[in-house]
């Protein structure tokens, strides 16, 4: 296996996607001519790190990377075409365009190709990441040939740095919410109106009480940090230097 591509062109296979229920070839000049891509690949559809933190993070940064130029996010799989159509439907990953690798040529000619067999996976792709310019690598972030599966450097955060060093990645906001607030309402419309992707978790009780000492919704918090309630919320959004 080797570490990097960079310099070299993308290989070219043709992909057996479905698309509406209906079998689409795709090829990688389809893919990849004229545009500017960010590309990774990863071990295995509806894997934990694959799901809870690879592909998440890649769709949620996909518009800081249009910022930075680029014009598609593309994620590879050696799984086939059914198991990758579910996994996108499953991660709600708008921004993404996933793409199945079933026979592993993509993974072979990128020489990302490993074994897997002892955890009964066959062939699997290793775990990179990579820009690439009208089909042209341009950089790659290959995770280090050790045992296991690393995830330390093919992350969308590291990607988006390269990209543009000052970007400032979205705020993760979580709102702790209940049917029929007007003050939940309030809050969500204050974000929508700053763009602000937020998460909802559904409010109780003793939720409320572990994470705030209080009874009352919304509970906002943002980047790991307690802001309070709707009204809070606008105060802090009248300060925020982003708002």
């Amino acid at each position: 296996m080797n570490t990097s591509m960079e310099g070299k062109r993308i290989p070219e296979v043709r992909f057996r996607t479905r698309v509406d229920g209906q079998w689409k070839d795709i090829t990688t000049g389809e893919l990849f001519s004229n545009k500017k891509v960010v590309a990774f690949a990863l071990p295995g559809a509806f894997t934990p790190t694959c799901s809870s933190s690879h592909v998440p993070r890649y769709n949620e940064l996909a518009p800081a990377f249009k910022s930075a130029g680029i014009d598609s996010v593309v994620c590879f799989s050696v799984n086939d075409a059914f198991v990758m159509s579910e996994w996108a439907a499953n991660q709600h990953a708008d921004n993404i365009t996933f793409v199945p690798d079933g026979n592993g040529e993509f993974s072979a000619g990128m020489d990302m190709l490993v074994d897997k067999r002892d955890l009964g996976f066959g062939q699997r792709s290793w775990r990179y990441s990579m820009y690439v310019e009208n089909g042209v690598i341009k950089k790659m972030f290959v995770e280090p040939d050790v045992e296991g599966d690393p995830f330390d450097v093919s992350d969308a955060d590291t990607m988006l740095k390269y990209l543009n060093p000052t970007a400032t990645p979205p705020h993760d906001v979580l709102m702790f919410t209940k049917p029929g607030c007007s003050f939940c309402t309030k809050a969500k419309s204050l974000l929508s109106e700053r763009g602000w992707a937020y998460e909802e978790v559904a409010s109780s009780p003793r939720r409320l009480r572990a994470v705030s000492s209080k009874a009352s919704t919304p509970q906002i918090f943002i980047d790991g940090k307690y802001v309070g309630g709707s009204q809070e919320l606008e105060e802090y959004l009248k300060t925020s230097q982003d708002a």
